[in-house]
């Protein structure tokens, strides 16, 4: 795991220092930003970016000192490189590792300190400082504790939490479906801890089996709200350290009807800004509370008759928190999609008329830096190909275009880190064609530390060789234009004909057509696709996350199972008649939600699909949770029907080809119970398939020795025998 912006700050105990925001990496900025601290060959380094040189700030043997044989996971520096904090022995907690115990370095006395002394190991997490620099805020077992650096000292904060109610974190869906994970924020002064606290007493767990580890197989519960079930009831608290009282805010509205999932405070310490959604995620309402009275004042709404995206939905640096606050905090950077486009506004703090700062009919797709001092925003977009990304600076006022940066001569991907004053970035580029590479360089030039791009030369090296993919447009008979790559087969043949496996996703999550590394590639397949002699191919359909406006995003709301299942097949139509495709052999296969794109399209399109490939699908609509469902299909109890009719169990009586179904008995994402509600219609209508089903597995299929191997091997071993490699 990488360490997460705004979670693992901790200054030197005997000095007050301003901290820096950073992002989950091994590389962090200097306050300054003209020195990148980055870790390297097991020492943690500086490299002044200026002057090219670089000095190492911890050596190995420093390291060996505090963490012994554990592998540390990330590390933050204190602004003046003083102080370190390392994160390490971690664990997952749902997806992710964060979860473990956390390392204090004092460079200055070379003094170890480890938090939470007295606590179970690898129990804590997002471990924070108080602005002072002398207690560090942490989780444990769903309470929230302080703890005196200098002393050890820790006291709870909260003392009631279980499994049932959790301070300063969230249960499963929070997590997975806002993003919402580090669930306290220390107030501007030190004296306050702003946390959510999640009551999940009123959700019904689902039971998982574990039949393996015993001869006796026990039960897993999971606090798991299915769609139609009301949500969790969740507040937002403030405790005074001095006194240990709490006060809860006073937020209008049915908590288990409502969600809460941003949180902040305001930059005067007064209160905190807080964004509550409705059930249905159709209105957004933005308050401002106070920290005296929790008193809630209304100062900005917006409502979508499909729903409202987040900001960690699409912009991954705000998953641990974050607010873009301007004037001294009298305004704030907001985004909205309320003109057809994801863009970014100038929000006033008291409420008020929002200011557009990007107009033009472009997606913003990452926010890089807020640089207002020079009154530039940093951001990427890609107006003109869907299936790309760059980065861009527009002016704060309003009225200007938005000015590319990134070269014209690079075509493909690219990720950038921003240094504080954006003189600074580290870049990562990356195509279909180019392995990722990285290099710093001077904004807004865009220049590195010598004549020659590293980029540059890794883009001519590839120039001179055959490029084995093709990105295409397609449009179908009712005149939806889709983006869509085809991987050809080695020594390909026009005038042969080749089978044709697609890959699909379809959903709201994620888009499979990017022209980046990795695209192209399958790591299930054991061989070469190419090499075999198959054309593979994937088309991102109507409600993919791509940056071509809200209409496409959301044309799917109500309609998942049948919009994104109608623009896949006719898109397959379309593509499969080109000569060289044979018809005769055309498969397609998913994972998660494009598993439930591959039932779907085996049941209703059997005339195109003869071969599939399912994985960890959602059968049925309604075992899936409240959050996403509902989010992107509306409330069973308005339009059941909807849910029924995209449910790929509903046409399972229609099967006909050779599908493959697999699943996870241990997924606490898309649960086992798919499978035999899948396995149930199958059964009940005498269709013939294949199952494998991985015992205590959960939804990515990644524990258990030989697991993968198994896997990649019958899913090899199904497709060559259904779908038989080679030209003919």
């Amino acid at each position: 795991m990488a360490f997460h912006r705004c979670c693992w700050l901790l200054p030197c105990i005997l000095s007050t220092l301003v901290l820096q925001a950073q992002k989950p990496s091994l590389r962090h900025w200097s306050a300054d930003g003209q020195r990148l601290i980055t870790w390297k060959d097991g020492e943690v380094v500086e490299t002044n970016l200026s002057s090219g040189s670089r000095r190492s700030l911890i050596s190995k043997e420093l390291l060996q000192q505090g963490l012994g044989d554990l592998e540390a996971e990330g590390f933050i520096p204190t602004t003046d490189g003083r102080c370190m904090l390392f994160f390490a022995n971690t664990a997952r907690v749902w997806r992710y590792h964060t979860r473990g115990d956390y390392h204090w370095l004092d460079l200055a006395a070379g003094r170890w300190h480890r938090l939470g002394m007295g606590l179970p190991a690898q129990s804590l997490l997002f471990a924070k400082p108080s602005p002072d620099g002398r207690l560090a805020a942490y989780v444990s077992q769903y309470n929230l504790y302080v703890e005196d650096i200098a002393t050890g000292m820790i006291r709870a904060l909260t003392n009631d939490g279980h499994r049932r109610l959790i301070n300063g974190t969230f249960d499963w869906v929070y997590e997975e479906e806002f993003a919402c994970r580090d669930g306290f924020r220390w107030s501007p002064d030190g004296r306050h801890i702003a946390f959510w606290q999640v009551d999940a007493a009123g959700t019904r767990d689902f039971l998982m089996i574990n039949n393996t580890d015993s001869v006796y197989a026990r039960t897993i519960p999971v606090e798991y709200p299915k769609v139609g079930e009301p949500p969790s009831a969740v507040r937002i608290g403030i405790v005074d350290l001095r006194s240990g009282g709490i006060r809860w805010m006073r937020i209008p509205g049915d908590p288990r009807q409502h969600y809460l999932p941003r949180m902040e405070w305001l930059p005067d310490g007064s209160g905190l800004v807080v964004q509550q959604l409705d059930r249905r995620q159709q209105h957004s309402l933005l308050y401002r509370c106070s920290a005296i009275d929790g008193s809630a004042q209304l100062i900005a709404e917006e409502s979508d008759p499909a729903w409202i995206d987040i900001l960690p939905s699409w912009d991954g640096d705000y998953d641990y928190g974050g607010w873009d606050w301007l004037e001294q905090g009298r305004s704030f950077l907001w985004a909205s999609e309320r003109d057809g486009w994801r863009h970014l506004y100038r929000m006033p703090t008291a409420g008020g008329e929002a200011l557009l700062l990007t107009p033009g009919a472009y997606d913003v797709m990452d926010i890089h830096r807020v640089d207002e001092a020079r009154g530039y925003i940093y951001f990427s977009a890609s107006p003109d190909n869907a299936t790309q990304k760059y980065l861009y600076r527009v002016r704060m006022d309003g009225r200007s275009a938005p000015e590319r940066l990134t070269p014209a001569d690079q075509p493909g991907t690219h990720e950038y880190e921003l240094s504080p004053g954006a003189a600074f970035a580290w870049h990562s580029y990356s195509s279909h064609r180019v392995p990722i590479v990285s290099e710093w360089v001077a904004l807004p030039s865009h220049r590195g530390d010598n004549s020659r791009s590293p980029v540059t030369d890794a883009i001519q090296q590839m120039a001179a060789t055959p490029d084995p993919m093709e990105f295409f447009r397609l449009r179908t008979p009712d005149g939806v234009e889709m983006d869509g790559w085809m991987k050809k087969p080695e020594g390909f043949d026009p005038a042969k004909k080749y089978p044709v496996l697609f890959y699909v996703y379809s959903e709201p999550g994620a888009q499979t057509v990017l022209d980046r590394w990795g695209t192209g590639r399958n790591s299930l397949y054991a061989g070469d696709l190419s090499k075999d002699g198959y054309l593979y191919v994937s088309i991102d359909n109507r409600g993919t996350p791509a940056p071509k406006g809200r209409d496409w995003r959301k044309a799917i709301y109500r309609k998942i199972g049948i919009v994104n299942i109608q623009d896949q097949s006719m898109a397959a139509r379309v593509f499969l008649q080109r000569p060289y495709t044979d018809t005769s052999r055309v498969a397609v296969w998913g994972w998660s939600g494009g598993g439930s794109a591959t039932l779907n399209l085996m049941f209703r399109h059997a005339a195109i699909y003869q071969t599939g490939i399912s994985i960890a699908a959602v059968a049925n609509q309604l075992t899936y949770d409240n959050i996403y469902q509902e989010r992107y299909m509306g409330l069973p109890q308005e339009n059941r029907q909807d849910f029924i009719e995209g449910s790929p169990m509903t046409h399972a009586k229609n099967l006909q080809g050779n599908l493959l179904y697999i699943h996870g008995t241990a997924d606490d994402n898309v649960h086992y119970q798919n499978a035999e509600m899948l396995i149930d219609e199958l059964v009940r209508y005498n269709r013939r398939f294949s199952f494998m089903a991985y015992p205590n597995r959960s939804h990515g299929l990644s524990e258990g020795e030989g697991t993968r191997q198994h896997l990649s091997s019958l899913y090899t071993d199904f497709l060559r025998r259904h779908c038989p490699p080679g030209a003919r």
